[in-house]
């Protein structure tokens, strides 16, 4: 099979799921498909995380490059919009997630991978942090100050 041809007919499967689905059933990840009809090794996906979280009424874009090698190997993804978390850059929107590294599983999908992030926001992880100014406000047990940014930093580059 040429190179990316197994990723390729991997994405084109999870697109076909994802068609079959009811859209307006997740309401979290509210879009995940390719950036383009010509390319399935690029995808966008929106998160709008639960209401009642820190983050809630923000809309969060990301952005899914998938290598040849997956689903053996997982995709790299980022935030496009800024976000203030212990494990997301803030500059680049690098995401520092497990099952997005070394805990990765071919069994784990796009949607599956989104539904993952989804999780860390509520859940963060302040001993692995890429954001220290977030992590340290956890640590010390700032959660009013923690909350607080992260409700501000929502409403300044999530919310239209």
């Amino acid at each position: 099979m040429e190179r990316g041809g197994a990723a390729m007919k991997r994405l084109a499967h999870e697109l076909r799921a994802l068609k079959k689905l009811d859209a307006t059933k997740d309401e979290l990840i509210t879009h995940l498909a390719p950036a383009s009809d010509d390319n399935l090794m690029h995808w966008r996906a929106v998160l709008q995380p639960p209401p009642s979280g820190v983050y809630g009424g923000g809309r969060f874009e990301m952005e899914i490059a998938v290598p040849d090698t997956y689903p053996i190997k997982p995709p790299s993804m980022r935030f496009r919009t800024r976000i203030f978390h212990p494990n997301v850059h803030w500059k680049t929107g690098e995401i520092c997630l497990d099952v997005l590294q070394a805990q990765w599983s071919p069994a784990w999908t796009l949607h599956s991978a989104c539904t993952a992030v989804l999780a860390l926001l509520d859940g963060p992880a302040p001993d692995s942090p890429l954001n220290v100014d977030a992590a340290n406000l956890l640590r010390t047990g700032d959660a009013v100050a923690y909350r607080s940014l992260c409700q501000m930093y929502t409403r300044l580059h999530a919310m239209a």
